[in-house]
């Protein structure tokens, strides 16, 4: 028989405040007799609530409300003044930081370009490490407490922090968290590493107008990763080593992989023949060369494209098929293509899957892992979970 304990105060308590301030996050300013209306709490329940909120700095009077009749009534909005969490994302050339506050408004967006091995040679710890240091001083400087820094990393992250593979960065078995956690020497300070496709898919949920739905979030930028939404929370497994679908082998035994067929790399191969293999380091540049030959109508590019969406349809209808998600956004350098990859893509999906599957770009950029690195901090404060 499951053990189970009733709920006591604290737990109600924290439900409560986590269902006030999702009622805001979702609709705006709002009165408390409003807050009361939508969420089905009492008015003193909502009264308490929200006078707690105010003194942890994070709800603040607007002004009145209008369109009421009787009294006006004080409106409430989120209040970003008093916290904010940093997101790092770690790629092959790059890192990235990202700060927004508790009000969801971004606060810095940093990049910094790195030659390739860089972070193979061991580099890469310390300048992960340099990189959070000065984005939380920033952050700090601008008034707000730090909650946390999470690092979004390609490839089998553990939930320990320890990255066991990436074949981009050349790392294995990196307890980064441990090392970064020792070189910032900042007691309280919350320190996680992810992986970046989970990540992402974080930041789609909260970001991307995709609000508690089963999701799947596909990046192509090392390889091909998914993260994998599934009743608003992100698939982790049993060690935290999910959505590798890049592995898929699309045919008999010794088939290239979904990787090899459908990745970003092969495909800028593909449509620019004459381009040098070792200038591949910073793939954006070489995704907007394709872009600008299909708006052209080049049949290379084109031809390359068509392919490409085909073979990543035929690996998101195994994903499809496995956990049924809502939507499949294709992210960071598949978004900036997606007008071309998206008709052959959805194609493959509806003659592969028995239920429809809505295959959309994510809006979000390339530093959206950054992004859910972040948010993953605030979102403990949305669960009820106070400062």
């Amino acid at each position: 028989m499951k053990n189970t304990r009733p709920a006591d105060f604290t737990d109600v308590r924290a439900t409560n405040l986590s269902v006030v301030l999702h009622h805001l996050r979702a609709e705006g300013p709002s009165s408390r007799a409003a807050i009361a209306a939508s969420t089905g709490l009492n008015k003193a329940t909502v009264s308490s609530l929200t006078g707690t909120l105010i003194e942890q700095r994070l709800l603040r009077e607007t002004g009145h409300t209008g369109n009421r009749i009787g009294r006006p009534g004080t409106a409430l909005a989120l209040d970003g003044s008093a916290y904010a969490a940093i997101g790092l994302q770690v790629a092959a050339d790059r890192l990235t930081a990202l700060a927004v506050d508790f009000a969801g408004d971004q606060m810095l967006l940093w990049h910094r370009a790195f030659s390739t091995g860089a972070f193979s040679s061991g580099r890469g710890v310390s300048a992960i490490t340099a990189l959070a240091q000065r984005a939380a001083t920033r952050v700090r400087q601008q008034g707000r407490q730090v909650l946390g820094v999470t690092v979004a990393v390609p490839g089998l992250v553990e939930e320990s922090g320890t990255v066991r593979l990436s074949p981009p960065l050349g790392w294995s078995d990196v307890d980064l968290r441990g090392q970064l956690s020792g070189s910032l020497r900042q007691p309280g300070l919350e320190v996680a590493v992810a992986n970046h496709a989970g990540l992402a898919a974080v930041a789609e949920l909260r970001h991307g107008g995709h609000p508690g739905a089963d999701l799947t979030y596909v990046t192509g930028a090392a390889g091909i990763e998914a993260g994998i939404v599934v009743d608003g929370r992100l698939l982790h497994g049993s060690r935290g080593f999910t959505g590798q679908i890049g592995r898929f082998a699309l045919g008999p035994a010794g088939s290239p992989t979904l990787a090899d067929l459908a990745g970003i790399e092969p495909l800028v191969r593909r449509a620019l023949p004459g381009y040098d293999p070792a200038s591949l380091t910073d793939l954006a540049p070489a995704v907007e060369q394709v872009a600008i030959l299909a708006r052209a109508g080049d049949s290379g590019a084109l031809d390359a494209l068509r392919d490409t969406g085909t073979h990543l349809g035929q690996g998101l209808a195994l994903v499809a098929n496995l956990v049924n998600p809502s939507a499949i956004i294709l992210g960071d350098h598949y978004a900036a293509l997606a007008e071309w990859l998206i008709p052959a893509a959805s194609a493959e999906l509806s003659r592969h899957t028995l239920t429809s599957t809505h295959l959309a770009a994510s809006a979000l950029g390339l530093h959206a892992a950054a992004l859910g690195g972040a948010v993953t901090h605030l979102d403990r404060i949305d669960t009820g979970t106070l400062p």
